[in-house]
């Protein structure tokens, strides 16, 4: 606690107030000398501590200071005014705003110039209170006083406020015709106003006039700018003009620059230029505060580079930067995504100790811990969280239970169901939602389907992922009417089947063979505004491969790639499977030779395809050509594809090489299977 002097003077007081970096600490050392004998403020001090309070959006101690003011009957000039009237403009206050500025000269003892007019102005734009804008800007032009530009670039900010973009243009161009040459401020006013309506072009073209009318560009306007680009995902632009940022000699990029960049590029995916970046903050001495810091430790653990992320955390803990809780959880999240447990146990600690711990904390670490099975140490930090103050919300129950159900623990979840139920709590439809699959999974379909009835009496609305668990059930039951019955009645009831919904009875049906019932829900998928999906026309065409009716198999094909959508391994590995199983070798190496074209990778299971298809044409020599260019490609064999060769080289009467690469599997560690074996015997007997 600072002791003042018995003299105490207003200068000694300011000088204290300004190495006070604290604002309520500073306020409080403010209030302090207000009691203190013979002592009274100066102007300096006053206009000091209002701007203070104005910058920590500590508004509500405003009116104190000014109520202190006018009982000391401190002259003032009309900067301390405007850090009132500004400080109540900027927290949407106008009333108060315009109380001040009538009563300037009772409360400062000064009166209103053009800049507190101005000043009023603004905080009745920031109100949005448009009729008192336009009376006292009127009101300004009869009362003799001369609206200079920043009574303009209010006016313009009124208009963009309003999306009167091509006004606030116009009156740009007004002023440069009047003289009233346009500032930065007035360009970046309108430059921002635009890039939040989305207009990105029009916004650099502005920013292109403003250097050919002479305006000199500053780090808001460059900040604006690549902050729209970025958000709009445009990372190339958003580049161009942090290089010409980079090559600009009269501005340069500051912390908000920065963390614009490292931001808004973690979000399109671009940590590489995100760390290149860091790297140049570094070599140049930059400044970093916290959101540096955490967006960068959120863009590297977002990529999984959590060894990374873990060292920008550790120089800023270095740097003394107070850390909040935000920060801590996104490096919690890098962890436990990771699974680095104990790394994530150890943060845990240090969260706990500076008390920076929330709910969402703890519904990180639940996740991670039973992500990775850790579900007694889940268990224990879940029975802990009340202990400690925190109350579970609904993604936390969720969280717990979802991770009981993957880890089969069901019959676990339904006891954490009950007894939240049981004090009063309340779950979301995911909770449910997954306990429903889970029992469907595990053939409990009469308790799934009571426990779907309560939840409709607990107000819980049901959506398509508790209905879809429901149908997957009924599938894997083979009870296909069933599952065709609820779906039809899902609309009925006000859940609107998904894609999802169709997929799965589209996927049972296939695989029952019922590929006209398989038609007909893919006409009423059409009819009810859905269009099918990879997996549907995966589903379609693997039905149609099956059935051996690879003329319709292709046409669909073809239809699929007319849809603008990109075919992925799986669908390939389907068509050139259905294309081997009717001797069409040819067709199917061409189809496999075009999968780079769609960005896809040939992955084992279309090297194992492929050699089945040579053996069923008796083309051993061409087997082996694709045993030996997967090798090439980095794709080790598995049992199948040893399989496939033995199975096939006898067939061919080659009964010695099979031998040899049966060998060849067992020097590599593959354990024959009883397929392994029985194609063996039947080969040796028949030799």
């Amino acid at each position: 606690m600072v002791v003042f002097p018995k003299s105490l003077s207003p200068k000694h007081l300011l000088k204290l107030l300004k190495s006070e970096k604290n604002p309520r600490a500073a306020f409080a050392l403010f209030d302090t000398a207000t009691l203190h004998p013979n002592y009274a403020h100066s102007a300096p001090v006053f206009h000091h501590i209002l701007r203070r309070l104005a910058e920590a959006r500590m508004v509500a101690q405003v009116s104190r200071v000014v109520d202190l003011i006018k009982s000391q009957e401190c002259k003032c000039d009309e900067d301390v005014a405007l850090s009132v009237i500004k400080a109540y403009g900027k927290n949407s206050m106008p009333d108060r705003a315009l109380d001040v500025f009538q009563r300037m000269s009772e409360i400062f003892g000064c009166e209103p110039g053009i800049r507190s007019y101005n000043s009023l102005l603004s905080a009745f734009v920031e109100a949005r209170q448009w009729p008192k804008v336009e009376s006292l800007f009127a009101y300004i032009e009869t009362a003799g006083l001369r609206p200079n530009l920043q009574t303009y670039n209010v006016l313009i900010k009124m208009s963009c406020k309003k999306n009167q973009f091509e006004k606030a243009k116009e009156l740009l161009n007004w002023l440069w015709g009047e003289g009233l040459n346009p500032d930065v401020l007035s360009y970046s006013t309108v430059m921002n106003e635009i890039v939040k309506a989305g207009d990105l072009d029009d916004a650099l073209k502005l920013f292109d006039e403003m250097s050919e009318r002479g305006v000199a560009a500053d780090v808001t306007c460059y900040n604006i700018l690549i902050d729209g680009f970025l958000k709009g995902r445009d990372h190339t632009k958003a580049m161009e003009l942090w290089e010409r940022l980079s090559e600009d000699t009269s501005v340069y990029p500051n912390v908000k620059t920065h963390n614009i960049m490292i931001s808004g590029l973690s979000k399109c995916g671009r940590v590489d230029d995100c760390v290149k970046i860091w790297e140049r903050m570094k070599e140049n001495e930059r400044d970093k505060d916290l959101f540096t810091y955490s967006s960068m430790i959120h863009g590297l653990c977002g990529v999984g580079s959590v060894d990374k992320a873990e060292s920008v955390f550790k120089e800023l803990v270095e740097s003394k930067v107070f850390i909040d809780v935000v920060t801590y959880n996104t490096m919690l999240d890098g962890f436990c995504r990771c699974g680095e447990i104990k790394k994530s146990l150890e943060l845990w600690r240090v969260m706990e100790q500076k008390s920076s711990v929330n709910t969402v904390s703890y519904n990180i670490l639940i996740k991670g811990l039973l992500e990775y099975g850790k579900i007694d140490e889940a268990t224990m930090i879940w029975k802990l969280m009340p202990a400690k103050g925190y109350t579970a919300d609904n993604i936390t129950y969720g969280v717990y239970i979802h991770g009981l159900c993957v880890n089969g623990y069901v019959n676990k979840a339904l006891e954490v169901m009950k007894e939240v139920e049981s004090r009063g709590g309340s779950l979301d439809v995911y909770a449910y939602s997954s306990i429903i699959n889970f029992l469907c999974k595990e053939r409990r379909l009469e308790e799934a389907s009571e426990l779907v009835k309560e939840i409709s009496k607990h107000g819980v609305e049901i959506n398509s992922h508790v209905i879809n668990g429901l149908m997957s059930g009924l599938i894997r039951e083979s009870r296909l009417s069933d599952a065709s019955f609820l779906l039809k009645e899902m609309a009925k009831n006000g859940c609107r089947p998904t894609v999802v919904s169709y997929n799965i009875l589209i996927d049972g049906l296939r695989k029952a063979g019922k590929f006209s019932e398989t038609s007909a829900v893919v006409r009423d998928m059409l009819e009810n505004g859905w269009k099918p999906d990879l997996r549907t026309y995966s589903s379609l065409l693997s039905g149609l491969c099956h059935d051996g009716k690879i003329d319709l198999a292709l046409d669909l094909w073809r239809q699929f790639l007319k849809t603008g959508q990109n075919p992925d391994v799986t669908m390939h590995n389907i068509l050139i499977h259905g294309l081997c199983s009717v001797g069409k070798l040819d067709d199917a190496m061409k189809l496999a030779a075009e999968m780079e074209r769609w960005s896809c990778v040939a992955n084992l299971v279309t090297y194992n395809t492929l050699m089945e298809g040579c053996f069923k044409v008796r083309d051993s020599n061409s087997a082996k050509v694709i045993w030996g260019y997967m090798y090439k490609k980095g794709w080790g064999a598995d049992v199948i594809s040893y399989n496939i060769m033995l199975s096939g080289l006898c067939m061919c009467g080659r009964v010695r090489h099979a031998i040899e690469f049966f060998d060849d599997a067992r020097s590599h560690g593959i354990a024959p299977t009883v397929v392994t074996w029985d194609i063996l015997v039947r080969a040796v007997v028949n030799y």
